[in-house]
């Protein structure tokens, strides 16, 4: 069976575009894990999807994965969007280019070659939910000085 992993993500950024962080807290029984790092000019989009990407890069087997993120764009990007961008081209339904492009096909790749069964699942940010607290609080920890 595949170990449970909860990965609680955020992204921030100070100025947009501008210094930006990103943060994962990763969860397995009752052992905690915890990432941080940034850019010095960037966007919060990017810091959002980064560490999402970076919480997968941090596994090393496939797991049962649940993913709890802030971000509507890269919760409903990777759930609803991301087949149809694929499908185009990486063009939207709009046919202009995807936004972090480069950013969503890595995701993708990470989606869909580790083996992991993935839940998905969007928290309000700022909230007061301890995971997405600490989340944001490593992605400031990130964000260069």
């Amino acid at each position: 069976m595949k170990p449970h992993v909860v990965a609680y993500t955020d992204g921030a950024c100070k100025g947009n575009p501008g210094p930006g962080g990103w943060g994962v807290l990763l969860v397995s029984n009752q052992q905690q894990r915890e990432l941080c790092g940034g850019a010095a000019n960037t966007t919060n989009n990017r810091m959002e999807l980064s560490a999402v990407i970076e919480a997968l890069r941090a596994l090393k087997r496939p797991c049962r994965l649940e993913v709890w993120l802030d971000s509507e764009y890269v919760r409903k990007g990777i759930t609803e969007w991301l087949v149809g961008w694929r499908a185009k081209g990486w063009r939207t339904a709009a046919g202009k280019p995807v936004k972090n492009v480069d950013l969503w096909q890595v995701l993708d790749d990470l989606v869909h070659q580790q083996g992991h069964e993935i839940t998905w699942h969007w928290v309000k940010g700022h909230a007061g939910h301890p995971g997405n607290e600490r989340a944001d609080a490593l992605a400031n920890q990130g964000v260069p000085r």
